[in-house]
């Protein structure tokens, strides 16, 4: 074994750029000796503080933390720094677990809308009450939509994911709507489930008339019209804005024919 490498060398043997390495030198890490031509030699000693350097930092341990442990280190500061890489793969292993539950909760949500919808189907049916992040504006879709969805996104991203996601929508303006302007929206939202704390929208319980449908977005004239004249011909009243809820959108495919967007009505039912 050479007694001397190369910045080169460990570049390549380690996958760290040179940057880095004279980054760690700076720091007081790594001290490699001066050729006489300038050049950079590592010994030994580095290449064992480069084994620890790459494993720490795949645990996001700071590089302050790292230098402190290179500086001083003993039996028990090995013993304390390998019980905080046990914690820390602990805290990692649980957030793929809950990461991958997510991702598996997602695919169900897509199986159920592709299998279980009733498409072409006007149905009235009790909602109880909804929480709701929502963001207010006048707006037209499609691109301002997916504006507003990512802004709302951006805002509570803690809070929701987008793809997979069935319960993101937009409210329709109803008296635009009444004017024959059928792609004018007050806002958009995401429903949350029951035991969320952050919300700041809730949809009111009550009977909805509801109507799935697949395609280009623009056929929902065509279905809210329907749907006016079915809640017409039963006596009910509309009491609320319409909304449309994207069940699969352009998140999940870039064929419009597997779009699939639900409205709903909030009516009341004829005493």
């Amino acid at each position: 074994m050479k007694a001397y490498y190369k910045i080169g060398e460990i570049s390549k043997i380690y996958g760290i750029g040179k940057d880095s390495l004279m980054y760690y030198e700076d720091l007081g890490i790594l001290n490699p000796v001066r050729g006489e031509n300038g050049y950079r030699f590592y010994s030994i000693s580095d290449i064992w503080r480069l084994n620890l350097i790459k494993e720490l930092r795949s645990l996001d341990f700071s590089m302050k933390k790292i230098k402190d442990y290179l500086d001083d280190r003993d039996l028990v500061s090995t013993q304390a720094i390998l019980n905080e890489e046990a914690t820390l793969i602990d805290q990692k292993i649980a957030e793929l677990l809950a990461h991958k539950q997510n991702i598996n909760s997602r695919l169900k949500e897509i199986e159920e809308v592709v299998k279980e919808t009733q498409f072409d189907t006007i149905e009235v049916k009790w909602i109880k009450e909804r929480k709701a992040l929502l963001l207010n504006a006048n707006i037209t879709r499609d691109e301002q939509v997916d504006f507003l969805i990512q802004k709302l996104h951006k805002e509570y991203e803690a809070s929701f994911y987008i793809l997979g996601n069935h319960n993101i929508g937009a409210i329709f303006d109803f008296e635009e709507v009444k004017r024959g302007r059928y792609n004018v929206f007050q806002s958009v939202f995401c429903l949350l489930p029951d035991e969320a704390c952050q919300f700041n929208f809730v949809l009111p319980e009550g009977h909805y008339v509801s109507y799935h449908y697949t395609g280009q977005y623009k056929k929902n004239k065509i279905y809210l019209e329907k749907m006016f004249t079915y809640i017409k011909e039963q006596g009910y009243q509309i009491i609320g804005n319409p909304i449309e809820i994207y069940k699969l959108d352009i998140h999940e495919t870039g064929k419009e024919e597997e779009f699939v967007t639900e409205i709903q009505i909030p009516v009341q039912l004829k005493q």
